[in-house]
């Protein structure tokens, strides 16, 4: 059987995170594998990649949709706001190479096994305004390069216990307490279903301020299909409300048999397979 493609007119366009998928390959290789089903390209740390020669499988149609847009730093310290700024500058220099439109970041750096660099689980009415303040810098830059810096909700009950501002609900008081179209929530449906439930609901009241969704099924991680979350539901209600911009997965590989080795690339075929189809809309199933 043929590998699903993303089919013209969808509702979406639909990404996949090179990190996370086709394990078993080189990153280049997994960069042409995704880019063949018709998705973008997602990426994390940009420091760690040749720049070059991924930005020169755009001309093959691989094209980097989301990166991360910093390096190191948080939004409330005096020395976080100063290295999350200067990353920042530099992240902008890379997504230039890339011509990469979307910079994500997080309410502070994460490092090993995503545990907080900065942990404040309860920020003070100062760490707020601090953090908005920054946001708003944030935004300063991504309107000066005609990018745009996204503030991704974290889950802290599982996997980022003590990070600030990271419920989908703090994330998107900070985005519309700047209000600005370079600077925009990346909303990881994952960690909010962990965190805070009622998605569709969520996406609702979030649209105006989207500027990415991510995917992934609870519990484990994995790709829609595998877990609780009924994201052909979702697809169908972000359709209905007018949501057209980009949904990535974001997600471990599960293949169709135990005998597929999470993340290799008969795991990633058929993991990619069920998240083209759950969330093609508006165009040939």
């Amino acid at each position: 059987m043929s590998a699903v493609t993303v089919p013209e007119g969808n509702a979406f366009s639909l990404a996949a995170c090179a990190e996370m998928i086709y394990l078993d390959k080189p990153f280049m290789e997994r960069v042409e594998a995704i880019a063949a089903r018709g998705l973008g390209v997602e990426i994390w740390d940009w420091t760690a990649k040749d720049l070059r020669a991924l930005a020169a499988r755009r001309a093959d149609g691989a094209r980097v949709v989301s990166m991360t847009g910093y390096v190191e730093g948080d939004l409330t310290t005096d020395a976080g706001v100063t290295r999350l700024l200067e990353t920042a500058e530099q992240s902008l220099r890379a997504a230039e190479t890339l011509e990469c439109p979307v910079l994500n970041f997080h309410g502070t750096g994460l490092g090993e096994g995503g545990i907080p660099v900065v942990a404040n689980a309860h920020p003070t009415p100062g760490d707020w305004l601090r953090a908005a303040d920054t946001c708003a810098r944030l935004a300063e830059l991504g309107a000066r390069e005609g990018r745009v810096f996204t503030l991704e909700n974290l889950n802290t009950a599982l996997d980022h216990p003590g990070c600030p501002f990271a419920s989908a609900a703090d994330a998107l008081a900070l985005v519309r307490a700047v209000d600005s179209p370079h600077l925009r929530i990346n909303l990881d449906l994952y960690h909010a279903q962990i965190g805070e439930g009622n998605l569709i609901e969520l996406c609702r009241q979030a649209l105006p301020w989207i500027g990415e969704l991510q995917v992934a099924d609870v519990p484990g991680r994995a790709q829609p299909g595998t877990g609780e979350i009924n994201y052909r539901a979702i697809a169908t209600a972000l359709a209905d409300m007018g949501y057209r911009g980009n949904i990535g997965m974001e997600a471990f590989a599960w293949g169709a048999t135990d005998a597929d080795e999470p993340g290799s690339t008969a795991a990633t075929n058929t993991a990619l397979d069920q998240f083209i189809t759950t969330f093609t809309v508006g165009g040939p199933a």
